[in-house]
């Protein structure tokens, strides 16, 4: 047989081999609407057991939102339940440019292409824009999916430290013979929650005649005065070449995404973009429940204000309790455990608590890095934070980390 007995069993011993060190990433069932509480199988065929939810992408409290889930409908009823094509061939409909020139007007750039996921569509940018004359300088902690499109380009790979600005500068003094030097940043980092210092990176940008990219997939929506990202917030709207961004996570959670930016980079995507070419283009219901959420958040930022300060309550008091957390100001709040086991069996103890809230740990972050990420949206009520902070804090009790030093806990439990 093609698939031998000795294979299976190597594959099987691998896959027992990470059980036996407490690594297993185990799936949960949701029985629910995504929301601030949930119905959850954990472990799967179990009793479904209501708690709250502190590890979604669901910032604003959208995804299941009465006025997106009607708009969605409407999709449906309109305009059918897929496109059976890709965009190029019969898969656009008028409402899919009716969203691109949404997302280029909220964003404030040139113009704007439609891809199934944010995944894809920094899949597909940077062989479509770039070649074998150019550089792609990334800062060492941005997302797996920018890294995956990074190995795709012809062009020159490059980094720089997260976040070091006289680090950045070196390199492009050193790649100043190139066509284009393109430096690639999250705007929020998602396993950290830090901001890039995009205001540094456009006036390094500047100087030595780059274009910027920023995923912005963490922070649309919700970051900057009135949620246009990180581009707002350090004000430099109409100065990034590229932005990605999604349509999964505060911008009603479902899924799509977008490259959003010079119009000629646009139309290099949808000339040779392979994740646009060669994917079914995004659902009506979709695309129209999209319109919907940035009509909603357009109209008011109630929601952006309530996320900005759970935020800060949550910050403070997890810092207050003891525990260790990232500093920054995004909705996004790693709890630093630092050991891979031990994220794994405070998640769990949490989850007894009526807290869902995953372990993170490598190669989803570095080793010793280790982490319960939870993440704030603006569903929660103070009454779900209290509760969220009690259970972290009689987990900590339990594994007596509460005032630890990092140092303290990996003498403790290891790396």
């Amino acid at each position: 047989m093609a698939y031998a007995e000795e294979i299976r069993k190597a594959l099987s011993d691998e896959v027992a081999g990470i059980k036996t060190a407490g690594l297993f990433k185990e799936e949960r069932a949701i029985c629910a609407p995504q929301d601030s509480e949930i119905e959850v199988q954990y472990p799967i065929g179990s009793a479904e057991k209501r708690v709250i939810n502190m590890c979604a992408n669901n910032y604003l409290g959208l995804s299941s939102h009465p006025d997106v889930v009607a708009a969605a409908h409407r999709g449906l009823d309109h305009r059918g339940y897929g496109m059976s094509s890709v965009r190029f061939i019969c898969g656009t409909q008028d409402i899919h440019k009716e969203l691109e020139k949404k997302l280029t007007e909220f964003l404030g750039t040139e113009d704007t292409i439609l891809f199934p996921s944010c995944f894809d569509a920094n899949a597909g940018v940077f062989e479509a824009v770039l070649t074998d004359q150019d550089v792609m300088i990334a800062d060492r902690l941005i997302h797996a999916s920018i890294v995956d499109g990074i190995r795709l380009a012809k062009a020159q790979q490059d980094t720089f430290k997260h976040s070091d600005m006289k680090h950045l500068e070196e390199k492009l003094v050193l790649h100043q013979d190139k066509r284009i030097r393109l430096i690639i940043t999250d705007g929020a980092f998602s396993m950290d929650g830090d901001l890039a210092k995009l205001d540094k990176i456009v006036e390094l940008a500047e100087k030595y005649n780059a274009m910027v990219f920023v995923d912005e997939a963490h922070t649309s929506g919700y970051i900057g005065k009135t949620g246009r990202g990180t581009a707002e917030h350090f004000g430099v709207m109409g100065k990034i070449d590229i932005i990605s961004t999604t349509l999964g996570k505060a911008l009603g959670g479902a899924s799509g995404g977008c490259i959003s930016g010079r119009k000629e980079v646009v139309e290099l995507c949808r000339q040779r973009g392979r994740p646009y070419l060669f994917s079914n283009a995004v659902a009506p219901s979709i695309v129209e429940a999209s319109m919907a959420v940035l009509d909603l958040i357009s109209k008011t930022t109630e929601r952006r204000d309530k996320l900005e300060k759970n935020t800060a309550f949550w910050r403070k008091a997890l810092t207050d309790a003891g525990l260790i957390i990232k500093p920054g100001e995004t909705a996004i709040v790693p709890v630093m455990l630092f050991n891979a086991k031990l994220s794994q069996d405070f998640s769990k103890d949490l989850f007894a608590e009526g807290i869902y809230a995953v372990g993170f740990f490598f190669p989803v972050v570095p080793k010793g890095q280790a982490r319960i990420r939870t993440q704030l949206s603006a569903a929660h009520e103070m009454h779900h934070l209290e509760k969220a902070l009690d259970a972290f804090v009689k987990v900590g009790k339990k594994y007596e980390i509460l005032g630890k030093t990092k140092q303290e806990i990996i003498d403790r439990y290891g790396m």
